[in-house]
């Protein structure tokens, strides 16, 4: 079985905090990450995200020295009612990803499809 290896820094909060104040956000404990995977293949890094029940044109994706910023807003329903459970989040999110190198940003796809955001990111050649 492969162990995965998760790295952390201690200032990747601030660094997220600085980042969506720079892009206009509030942070505030409203704003929520969707689950997200990052992982690379030889050509690229790819980005993961699931969150169904969105559009395409829903996300605002950029890039800022070497780091992604995924934000976006996925609609609830105001309808009233009486939960008995409550899991599935809604209302603005932001998910912010430090690459783990320097990417082709002219390259760059993004697809949303079947509740999965996928983001692939073409490394950088030196030539």
């Amino acid at each position: 079985m492969p162990t995965v290896i998760r790295k952390s820094r201690e200032t990747l909060m601030e660094v997220r905090r600085g980042i969506l104040h720079a892009v206009s956000w509030q942070v505030k404990s409203n704003v929520w990450e969707p689950p997200t995977d990052v992982y690379e293949t030889e050509e690229e890094y790819i980005v993961r995200m699931e969150i169904a029940g969105m559009r395409e044109e829903d996300f605002d994706v950029s890039i800022q020295h070497d780091t992604l910023i995924i934000t976006g807003n996925r609609p609830h329903f105001p309808a009233r009612r009486a939960y008995y459970q409550m899991e599935i989040r809604s209302g603005r999110f932001a998910t912010v990803i430090e690459l783990p190198g320097h990417v082709n940003v002219d390259r760059a796809l993004a697809e949303y499809q079947d509740g999965f955001l996928t983001i692939a990111l073409p490394k950088e050649t030196s030539q």
